[in-house]
């Protein structure tokens, strides 16, 4: 099985504005028209068995819309997440709804959604999360298409990790885009996840394997970030590193299973 950790979606009527936009700010162009349509045609081009959709509420009115389409996609080989804005009221009641929705997870991206990760206002709001057994993804590092300050550095996801331990909790972005250094000097061999999505090709081969093969193993997860890269590239980058079968083959799609508690095939 494998299964691609972060890929980006929205609702057709807003993907043909959305995509474009976030094209022309980032200077990177979308691979795909950015509909659950298009994602499962590049899914079966690329031998991929599950995509992981990561929804992001830039407003806090967005949330509950986002959350019934993200749970609405769901299957077919979809699995979605949910969102929280960090200006949402009801926070408690929409996890708890989250949670029943089925929606495996709730992302954040720090700089979109203008905070930073290790604010103490927010722990709170991981602490309900994870105590609903929740999977939380970050957007971690730098962000293309937005000027700094960057909200989720190595450094301070450092703080979030050690005061959530054993929790599952993704750093995007093997860590921290463009932050590899600090990713190796912070979080190597921590207790988090890191994802692969839009990493390979912007890092050194040397250090994306000294920085895989320096962690847990069992705590990378194969991702792409899909619009924005191609998912059958991108399996290609993980064989190309050198790895071991069983670390391949794992870092590919068991751990994600694992993580993500689904049914082997």
């Amino acid at each position: 099985m494998i299964i691609d950790f972060h890929v980006h979606c929205f609702p057709d009527e807003l993907a043909q504005k959305a995509v474009p936009m976030l094209a022309e700010r980032a200077g990177v162009p979308a691979l795909l028209d950015g509909t659950v349509a298009d994602v499962k045609k590049s899914m079966k081009k690329a031998g991929i068995d599950c995509s992981v959709m990561l929804p992001i509420a830039t407003k806090p009115t967005q949330t509950e819309k986002l959350n019934n389409w993200s749970a609405g996609i769901q299957g077919d080989g979809i699995v979605s997440f949910g969102s929280i804005h960090p200006e949402y009221r009801a926070w408690r009641s929409e996890l708890d709804r989250i949670k029943s929705l089925g929606l495996k997870g709730i992302k954040f991206h720090p700089d979109y959604q203008g905070f930073y990760v290790d604010d103490p206002g927010m722990f709170p709001v991981y602490e309900y999360i994870l105590s609903l057994d929740l999977i939380i993804v970050f957007h971690a590092g730098l962000d293309i298409g937005l000027p700094p300050p960057y909200h989720c550095v190595p450094e301070r996801m450092l703080k979030v990790v050690e005061a959530f331990p054993g929790a599952k909790i993704v750093a995007s972005h093997l860590g921290g885009f463009s932050y590899w250094d600090d990713v190796e000097r912070f979080l190597v061999g921590k207790d988090l996840y890191f994802d692969t999505s839009y990493t390979l090709g912007h890092i050194s081969r040397e250090q994306a394997k000294r920085i895989i093969t320096g962690h847990d193993t069992s705590k990378i997860l194969f991702a792409t970030d899909s619009p924005w890269a191609d998912q059958g590239e991108e399996i290609v980058k993980i064989r190309e590193l050198g790895l071991d079968t069983a670390t391949e083959k794992a870092i590919l799609g068991d751990n994600a299973r694992r993580l993500l508690g689904l049914k082997e095939d």
